[in-house]
């Protein structure tokens, strides 16, 4: 198939999302696909050939005047503009597959707050947490246990993060998060270890064996994440096999109550308890980062299932969503 992979994006992961597209497209040409590589720069604009892209609604993509003939769209975008439904609307109304969570999915996944509201109302453990700015916010937050996690609600890499152990800087980190985000989640902490499990499928979703990340720092920052060295990840974890079990039941329960589709990483919390592992969800990434060496495609590895099969089954899972949902009249 003829495939135009998205890669670049508006959000601070652009870097990270041009690795990530390289990495997917040359999967896909491996697996005996063709690639139309498009950029989206930082300013929101899509090339390609040096040509600017834009959408034909019910029609596709047209770069140069002329109509880009493309089976299916793979948005290997981070973040906001990308990650956040924003991109997958666009795509829709251009009338093209693509791979990964339809807008709603992926709006809901993006935002902590909703999708742990969500998961709450499905009885799904998780840490405690407050909305920032809400009545009665810094008295809830303080009824938590120190530290708490304040983050931006939709961002990801752990930008805009800050572990508050001393109740008088609740207020200071609350408005450094706010710099990037007005929706502001102030979390409890977990002592737990930091496990991960990959997620593949439609509405008949498989989770991958999970893997648990390892740093060389107090927590699993930014800096963490994407300098070499500093964190690595065992795949597969060493769990016992009900605790495996679980995990991977668990992510590919968050995976269908959010309505995902393709692709997904959940992370979790595991605490070890005298009777049993206590599985905290964590979060829930759409379009997680997809290099070769990255958490997502290491644990389909560890799993069985090399990197140009995983590029080439997600491009099936899109074609076969679309087709699903052409039978429906909207």
């Amino acid at each position: 198939m003829r495939v135009a992979v998205l890669s670049g994006g508006r959000s601070s992961e652009h870097e990270i999302s041009l690795l990530s597209g390289d990495a997917v497209a040359n999967g896909l040409e491996a697996a005996g696909h063709e690639v139309i590589r498009v950029l989206i720069e930082k300013s929101g604009a899509w090339i390609v050939d040096g040509h600017p892209v834009s959408i034909r609604p019910g029609e596709g993509l047209e770069a140069g005047g002329d109509l880009l003939t493309v089976d299916v769209v793979f948005p290997v975008l981070h973040g906001p503009f990308g990650e956040d439904g924003v991109t997958q609307g666009a795509i829709d109304t251009a009338g093209l597959p693509y791979a990964g969570s339809d807008v709603l999915a992926s709006a809901v996944c993006m935002d902590k707050l909703t999708l742990k509201r969500l998961c709450g109302f499905h009885g799904i453990p998780q840490v405690g947490f407050v909305q920032a700015f809400t009545p009665g916010w810094e008295e809830a937050a303080r009824d938590l246990e120190f530290p708490l996690w304040v983050k931006p609600s939709r961002l990801g890499s752990s930008v805009g993060i800050t572990k508050v152990t001393d109740p008088a800087d609740l207020v200071s980190a609350v408005e450094e998060a706010a710099k990037f985000d007005p929706r502001v989640i102030i979390e409890a902490n977990s002592a737990g270890r930091e496990i991960e499990c990959s997620v593949l499928g439609n509405q008949d979703a498989e989770a991958s064996l999970p893997g648990e990340i390892l740093t060389d720092d107090e927590w699993y920052d930014f800096e963490a994440k994407y300098t070499e060295g500093r964190t690595r990840i065992a795949a597969p974890a060493d769990l016992s096999d009900e605790v495996t079990a679980r995990v991977r039941e668990l992510a590919a329960r968050v995976f269908q109550l959010a309505g995902c589709s393709g692709l997904a990483r959940c992370d979790f919390f595991v605490e070890e308890g005298e009777d049993e592992a206590k599985i905290l969800l964590n979060e829930i990434n759409t379009i997680p980062g997809f290099t070769t060496t990255s958490v997502y495609a290491k644990l389909w590895e560890a799993t069985g299932l090399n990197y140009p099969d995983l590029c080439d089954r997600l491009v099936h899972l899109a074609i076969d969503r679309a087709k699903e949902e052409a039978e429906h009249s909207f």
